[in-house]
């Protein structure tokens, strides 16, 4: 944090590095000073507690964590976006939290990371902070951090039987490409697994940060599991309502619209289904 003070907006932060030496090397990010910070005990700390839930330091790389069989049966929702950032290398070296603190409004971690409800910790001079990760990102590029703070690690609380979440995403080829819509989705549902009794959707391209659809809450709040078709395409109007797209070389405003509707909904299901089989193993 003394380093990062000295440099102010000059200094940058490297944990994986596959977003930041990229902007480097074309010339789009001009720095002075890069603090490696990959050897710091408490920034590799992943750590699951089925009491406690998922922490996770911001320089674990990818591959540490779905290749942790407790965590991808806890997160499967945060599997589906880790296992997608780019290709089998850079899943090598990047990890969550640096994909969180480059703040695309594309990343694929960002949206599973809202709908498990995860929690940013924070460092900085003055303490530490925690921030929702709904409200880390305040534009494209941008977050919430100083030039003098950190981010330590991300906390995800533990998943409750009935709980189940998922990411999908849609880009033309499977491996190494953005996003041009992605979707998070979580469920939680009553011990009988007949009803609803909370749910969180989150977008990915189609603002300029990735989108927490809280107002879809209300589409999926107490409805009951048979009538889940039509709450989620309820919840899937609503997403494509929320969603603020550009056109771009990768898809148009529209297509985002549309795709949002279509995802979320698919989502909604994949995390049905997870709720579901969570109750099951209950019951076994």
């Amino acid at each position: 944090m003394a380093l990062l003070a000295e440099a102010g907006e000059r200094a940058r932060v490297l944990a994986g590095g596959t977003d930041l030496l990229v902007q480097m090397k074309e010339g789009r990010r001009k720095v002075a000073l890069v603090v490696d910070v990959k050897f710091i005990p408490e920034l590799n700390e992943l750590c699951y507690d089925p009491a406690d839930g998922l922490w996770l330091g911001a320089a674990v790389p990818c591959y540490r964590i779905y290749s942790n069989a407790a965590v991808a049966h806890a997160y499967p929702g945060l599997i589906d976006a880790a296992s997608l950032i780019g290709g089998v290398q850079i899943q090598g070296r990047a990890t969550l939290g640096g994909n969180l603190c480059n703040a695309s409004p594309a990343a694929d971690s960002i949206p599973a990371l809202i709908v498990h409800s995860a929690v940013a910790v924070i460092a900085g001079p003055a303490g530490r902070r925690e921030m929702p990760v709904e409200a880390f990102c305040t534009g494209p590029g941008r977050t919430v951090l100083g030039p003098d703070e950190l981010l330590v690690a991300l906390h995800l609380p533990p998943p409750r039987p009935g709980f189940g979440a998922a990411y999908l995403r849609f880009t033309p080829r499977n491996e190494m490409d953005i996003a041009v819509v992605g979707a998070g989705a979580s469920l939680q549902l009553d011990e009988r697994g007949e009803t609803i009794v909370a749910g969180r959707i989150a977008l990915g391209a189609v603002a300029p940060t990735p989108l927490y659809v809280q107002e879809a809450e209300r589409a999926l709040v107490g409805r009951p599991v048979r009538e889940a078709d039509a709450a989620f395409a309820e919840a899937g109007e609503i997403a494509r309502a929320a969603a603020r797209p550009i056109d771009d070389m990768r898809g148009t405003a529209a297509q985002r619209r549309h795709l949002s509707a279509v995802l979320t909904r698919r989502a909604l299901r994949n995390a049905l289904a997870r709720s579901l089989a969570s109750l099951k193993g209950v019951e076994q």
